[in-house]
C-alpha cells in the first residue's frame, strides 16, 4: 500500500486514551538515549504527558477489563467451525499472562511519580524555556553524568511501564485486526455509516488525493468529511474511493 496513508479515529473515551498512551510510548522509544538538553526535554515532556494521562482515569482497571473482554471474544471465536483453536488458546493464554503481570505491578507510574528529578523537570515544563541550566541546575548536572549512568536510569524508568506497554500493545493489535478493510465511496466529500459498537475506525486513502478526513461520531454512528489539504485551491472529487475498517 505504497503511497497510501492510514488514519485512525477512536469511537469512545477508552480508545482515545489508549491511542494517546501508545503515541506517547512510541515518542519515548524514539529517544531513549538522553545525551543533551534537547533529547532530555523530549524524554521528560513525554513522561510528564504520560503521567497526566494516568492521573486522569483508572487506566489499569480499564485495561484489565479489556483483557477480559478480548478473552471472551476469543472464546466465542473458538466455537466457530474450522477456526485454528491452538492459535486462539495461545492468544487467550497470552492475554491471561498480561492480566496477571498488570495486576501484580505497582501503581501505574509510581516509579516515575517518586523520582525527584522527574518531579523537578515536570514542574518547569510549562514555563517557556523553564528548563535552562540556571533554572534546573540538577538537570544540568545529570546531563554531565556518564552516559551509562543516564542510560541505566532512563531504562529503569521506561521498563517500569512494561506491564502496561505490553498489555496495551496486544490489545490494540487484536482490535486493529478484528475487522478487514472494505472499499467505500464518499459522495461530494461526505460518508456516513453505523459503527456497530466499534471501538476504532481505520481509514486508508491515497496520498495523491491530497485530502484528509474529519471524523466525528461514536460507537453507533459516525460521519466522515473529506477536506482538501490546500484549503484555498484544493477540490474534493464528487466520488472518492477509500478503504475503511470498523474495528
Amino acid at each position: 500500500m505504497h503511497n497510501h496513508i492510514l488514519f485512525e479515529h477512536p469511537l469512545n473515551e477508552k480508545m482515545r486514551t489508549w491511542l494517546r498512551i501508545e503515541f506517547l510510548l512510541q515518542q519515548l522509544m524514539t529517544h531513549l538515549t538522553v545525551t543533551d538538553h534537547a533529547s532530555a526535554l523530549h524524554f521528560f515532556r513525554n513522561i510528564g504527558d504520560l503521567m497526566d494521562v494516568f492521573e486522569r482515569g483508572d487506566v489499569r482497571t480499564e485495561m484489565l477489563k479489556e483483557l477480559e473482554r478480548q478473552q471472551r471474544k476469543l472464546q466465542n471465536w473458538a466455537e466457530v467451525p474450522g477456526v485454528d483453536n491452538d492459535r486462539i488458546q495461545a492468544l487467550r493464554q497470552e492475554l491471561k499472562a498480561h492480566s496477571v503481570t498488570l495486576m501484580a505491578a505497582p501503581r501505574l507510574g509510581q516509579t516515575l511519580r517518586e523520582d525527584r528529578l522527574i518531579g523537578l523537570v515536570r514542574q518547569r515544563l510549562s514555563i517557556p524555556g523553564g528548563c535552562c541550566s540556571f533554572d534546573l541546575p540538577s538537570l544540568h548536572f545529570w546531563l554531565h553524568m556518564p552516559q551509562e549512568f543516564r542510560d541505566a536510569q532512563v531504562n529503569r524508568w521506561f521498563t517500569s511501564l512494561d506491564p502496561l506497554r505490553f498489555a496495551l500493545g496486544k490489545v490494540l493489535d487484536l482490535i486493529r485486526h478484528s475487522s478487514p478493510f472494505r472499499k467505500q465511496t464518499s459522495l461530494n466529500g461526505f460518508f456516513q455509516d453505523n459503527g456497530d459498537d466499534a471501538d476504532l475506525l481505520r481509514l486508508s486513502m491515497s496520498m495523491d488525493d491530497e485530502l484528509y478526513p474529519q471524523i466525528s461520531g461514536h460507537k453507533s454512528r459516525f460521519a466522515i468529511r473529506f477536506m482538501p489539504i490546500d484549503s484555498e485551491h484544493g477540490r474534493v472529487p464528487e466520488r472518492l474511493d477509500f478503504e475503511l475498517a470498523c474495528c
